[in-house]
């Protein structure tokens, strides 16, 4: 069996393109689709059904890429090892984010890491929409809220924590609201994602459990950049975590407010999660790149010390 066939039929169907397995080996996308046909004819089986724009795995393919996924993963773990047993994390670092999280974070992240070691390349995907990570080929998920039952080892990087802001010249021509029942009066800008639009929870340290209350406003998005962005242009006050409008928060533009409150966007608490297969904690670009993450988040998350910056 031809070891580049195995490969290329391994990217093929973590891609699901012919063209993209095509950029990644460097090679034209006739010679990986007959390298797929010829590996197809040598198995007696039909492993992708062909679309105009996608290619997708058969029964009878996705059992092998599932066989095949590991073999390869333990061949490299094995050269590897034998190898280079002393040198620096190399290869291709594969890495699954929301999409904001993703900018906002992981890339800063990234590129120190690939500073560090620069023999490392890296693949981030940004997504919204829930992926598999072992159908994928991802190496690192990070996940945000609660997790599904799967057999991928989950480390808690941080928490969830929420701030209602707004831009100093928003909140003096509207006022400064005291209360959750005063956000009836404003405008608030409301993320509109795959779980509807946005509802806002508080409760204080003494309450047992977060109430909604009724909040609107003139801009709904699916963009959580965009509603920032209109925030900081004074158009209304927003609910996002402290992740993504740390910056922001640090430098004044925008403003807490409610911070007697804590808040939601659903009821519970929920933290920040990296998901990796077990046996991907043996290679040492995962390892190193998790060492990495937890040593510059810290416990206690860069993006949640914006309200010492104020004070200082």
């Amino acid at each position: 069996m031809d070891l580049n066939a195995l490969r290329i039929f391994e990217r093929v169907a973590a891609t699901g393109s012919f063209t993209a397995t095509a950029r990644h080996f460097h090679r034209a996308v006739s010679s990986v689709s007959r390298q797929i046909a010829t590996l197809e004819a040598a198995l007696g089986q039909q492993l992708f059904y062909r679309h105009t724009r996608a290619v997708t795995l058969t029964e009878a393919g996705w059992r092998y890429y599932q066989e095949v996924r590991e073999i390869l993963e333990r061949l490299d773990l094995a050269t590897e090892a034998l190898m280079a047993p002393n040198t620096e994390p190399s290869g291709v670092l594969r890495l699954n984010a929301p999409v904001a999280f993703g900018q906002r974070q992981i890339v800063p992240i990234l590129h120190h890491f690939q500073r560090r070691y620069p023999a490392i390349k890296a693949e981030l995907m940004l997504t919204d929409q829930l992926t598999d990570p072992v159908r994928e080929g991802i190496d690192i998920t990070f996940r945000v809220g609660a997790l599904a039952d799967s057999t991928l080892v989950a480390r808690r990087l941080a928490p969830m924590n929420y701030v209602v802001a707004a831009a100093p010249d928003y909140l003096q021509r509207c006022g400064t609201p005291t209360r959750p029942d005063d956000l009836s009066q404003h405008d608030c800008l409301l993320y509109q994602g795959e779980m509807g639009r946005q509802r806002w929870y508080f409760n204080t340290a003494d309450q047992s459990q977060a109430c909604t209350y009724k909040v609107d406003g003139s801009l709904y998005s699916n963009d959580a950049e965009s509603l920032v962005r209109a925030a900081l242009m004074g158009q209304g006050l927003v609910m996002f975590p402290t992740w993504l409008i740390a910056d922001e928060l640090a430098s004044g533009t925008l403003l807490p407010v409610l911070e007697a409150w804590e808040c939601e966007v659903m009821p519970g608490r929920r933290d920040i999660h990296v998901l990796y297969a077990q046996r991907r904690l043996h290679t040492r670009k995962v390892s190193a790149f998790l060492d990495h993450l937890f040593e510059m988040v810290g416990p206690t998350p860069h993006w949640d010390r914006w309200r010492k910056l104020t004070l200082d």
